[in-house]
C-alpha cells in the first residue's frame, strides 16, 4: 500500500487552506462562537495518553458545557460507567479537543486546548439536577475554537434520517463481545428501568 510519508508530500497533494479556513480561528470565546457552544447539548471529547487515545460522546439536559470565562468551558462528568478513560488520560496528558454538534445544524464547533480535573464543590453546584451532581468537572483550557465546513455532515445526512434497524442494539453487542455472559434480552429489556435511575 503506498503511503504519504511527508508533510511536502502531503501538502502538495491538498494544496493551500482557504482564508476562511485559517481566519475563523480563534483564541476565546467570541460573542457568536459563545451563542452557538451554549445552544449545543451534545459534544464528542478526544483525549490522549499513554495508553493511546480515546473518545467520549458527552450530553446533557440543557447546554452541554457552561463558560467559566471567555477563555475556559466546564464540562461536567456525571457518573457513568467508570472506566474513566478521558478522566485518566486528561491527568496524565491535558491535551483535549471537542466537537460540539447541534440537533438540525451541519456545522460543527471544535474547541482545542488543554484540560484538568476538579471536585470543587462551588463547580459541581452548578451543574445541580434533582438534586444530583456530577462526581468532577473537566476545566477546558481554550487555545483554538473554531467552525468546522458542514460537508461531511451534509454528505452523510445525518440529521435527516434514522438507520436504528440497521444495526444491533446495545444488548445483543455486549452478548457478542462477552461471549454470552451477558444474555442481551434480558439486558435490553431492563435497560429503560435501570437508566431512569442512573441517567444523572
Amino acid at each position: 500500500m503506498q503511503k504519504i510519508e511527508t508533510l511536502e508530500a502531503l501538502e502538495a497533494l491538498y494544496g493551500k487552506s482557504s482564508v476562511a479556513a485559517t481566519r475563523k480561528v480563534v483564541t476565546r470565546l467570541t460573542p457568536l462562537y459563545r451563542q452557538w457552544i451554549m445552544a449545543s447539548r451534545f459534544c464528542v471529547v478526544s483525549t490522549v495518553g499513554p495508553e493511546g487515545t480515546d473518545g467520549s460522546p458527552r450530553g446533557d439536559d440543557g447546554p452541554v458545557v457552561q463558560e467559566l470565562d471567555e477563555s475556559r468551558l466546564l464540562l461536567p462528568d456525571w457518573r457513568g460507567n467508570n472506566r474513566i478513560d478521558s478522566l485518566r488520560n486528561i491527568l496524565r496528558d491535558g491535551r483535549i479537543s471537542c466537537m460540539f454538534m447541534v440537533p438540525g445544524e451541519n456545522v460543527v464547533m471544535r474547541v482545542n486546548g488543554t484540560a484538568f480535573l476538579s471536585n470543587n464543590d462551588a463547580l459541581l453546584q452548578r451543574f445541580e439536577h434533582k438534586g444530583k451532581h456530577p462526581v468532577s468537572v473537566i476545566v477546558i483550557e481554550i487555545a483554538e475554537v473554531y467552525p468546522q465546513c458542514p460537508k461531511s455532515l451534509l454528505r452523510s445526512g445525518l440529521w435527516g434520517r434514522d438507520d436504528g434497524d440497521q444495526v444491533p442494539t446495545l444488548g445483543e453487542l455486549l452478548e457478542e463481545a462477552t461471549k454470552g455472559d451477558i444474555e442481551s434480552k434480558e439486558w435490553d429489556a431492563a435497560f429503560p428501568e435501570r437508566v431512569k435511575t442512573t441517567i444523572w
